[in-house]
């Protein structure tokens, strides 16, 4: 059984059940095959003074089993909002003498980082030090607007080039790397996986109802109901999603996801006299928020850029089509209007689209079916086939 080192900021934990939970599902599917033995260090950044949101941070166990994986979490001094150029560095000189622990208790073959930056040229360090081949995969944001500034950019094209193999959740997200200067032969494009058990059309007549009582939001049968999954920050565009309800008659919209832009987001349902119309339903256990999907009529998520949206293939394959940007992958997703529509990012267009859904919805069979390609095992098979790749060509 070969031995890979997961190295991996976005990755959930006590404090934050939902931070990272596709990085999670991926390497747990990942080390279920039996080929793979899985350590994940996932770095906890903490300023000087850990107080206020900090604090439970500081007080997680440095190791813990969870799902079958062994995960540690070494601290780094993190500088809030002004330390960005030198996480990497930071990452690294507090994940190197744990992975030389690791790697002397038990040989690994390879280094793996699940996010560009900071993550990659963190693990491009550990890496040379250690002299392991390297992968790094990028997921979106990570390029798009990490690769905008100079220093990430600096940084990140180094550590590709050190690394035997890169992944990219999309097409347009391989040809954005390509672009920026990352060798385009390099790249594997990994598609994310897919609870397939969970996520499914639920056609309980009721559904709307029992939602309502445990959400605490009326619901009825005979208004369009709009889900919009993501964290509450402004690229994602919560905000236009509310605007645009203005032009679609009884619609209720649940916002599901927390985030920075809230305070903006409620006054702005406010000062759009929509507010009884908005749900922010914060984080949901991963157990509703496929009875979320299922009810809406539509998934709605203006966002300003993505790789390929987790939030995008869960909502298809509930059978609930998609309204977009037509950004990152979403054409290689959302590609006939069986699965929605992409549209410019203003109310106007976001209500065109979500209206012209709602005027000829498609059979929701028809939509989960789009999606029967996406599974955690057929991730896993990828992941563990691009991983052998990458030690063999080292």
């Amino acid at each position: 059984m070969k031995h890979v080192l997961v190295l991996s900021t976005l990755y959930p934990n006590p404090v934050n059940p939902r931070f990272g939970t596709f990085v999670a599902r991926s390497v747990e599917a990942l080390a279920k095959r039996g080929d793979w033995r899985v350590s994940v260090v996932s770095p906890i950044g903490l300023p000087p003074l850990a107080l206020g949101r900090y604090r439970p941070l500081a007080e997680l166990p440095a190791v813990s089993t969870e799902g079958g994986i062994t995960v540690y979490r070494p601290h780094f001094t993190l500088i809030p909002k002004i330390g960005a150029r030198r996480n990497a560095a930071a990452i690294a000189r507090a994940v190197l003498p744990l992975a030389r622990r690791i790697h002397a208790e038990s040989p690994v073959d390879l280094i793996d980082a699940q996010f560009f930056f900071p993550d990659g040229p963190a693990a491009a360090e550990v890496a040379g030090a250690l002299g392991l081949p390297l992968s790094i995969k990028a997921r979106g944001s990570d390029i798009s607007f990490w690769g905008e500034y100079d220093f990430a950019r600096r940084q990140m094209l180094a550590a590709a080039k050190s690394a035997t193999g890169l992944l990219a959740v999309s097409r347009d997200l391989a040809g954005q790397m390509a672009a920026l200067g990352m060798a385009a032969d390099k790249i594997t494009v990994h598609y994310t996986g897919l609870d397939r058990d969970r996520f499914r059309p639920f056609d309980h007549t009721q559904l709307r109802r029992q939602l309502s009582e445990e959400l605490g939001f009326a619901m009825p049968g005979n208004a369009p109901l709009l889900a919009c999954v993501g964290a509450l920050i402004e690229r994602k565009g919560q905000g236009i999603a509310i605007q645009a309800l203005r032009e679609i008659p009884g619609a209720r919209l649940v916002l599901v996801g927390k985030g920075e832009d809230e305070a903006r987001l409620r006054a702005l349902a406010a000062s759009e006299g929509v507010a009884d119309r908005v749900l922010f339903a914060g984080s949901v256990d991963h157990d509703l928020m496929p009875l979320i999907l299922s009810a809406a009529d539509v998934m709605v998520l203006p966002t300003v850029s993505e790789g390929l949206a987790n939030a995008w293939v869960e909502a298809l394959a509930c059978g609930t089509p998609v309204v977009t940007s037509d950004v990152g992958g979403a054409r290689e997703l959302i590609a006939c209007d069986t699965a929605g529509r992409l549209v410019a990012r203003t109310p106007q267009a976001v209500a065109a689209g979500i209206n012209a859904v709602l005027a000829n919805p498609p059979p929701r069979e028809a939509v989960a079916a789009l999606t029967e390609h996406f599974s955690w095992d057929a991730n896993a098979a990828a992941l563990a086939a691009h991983y052998e790749r990458v030690v063999s060509e080292a």
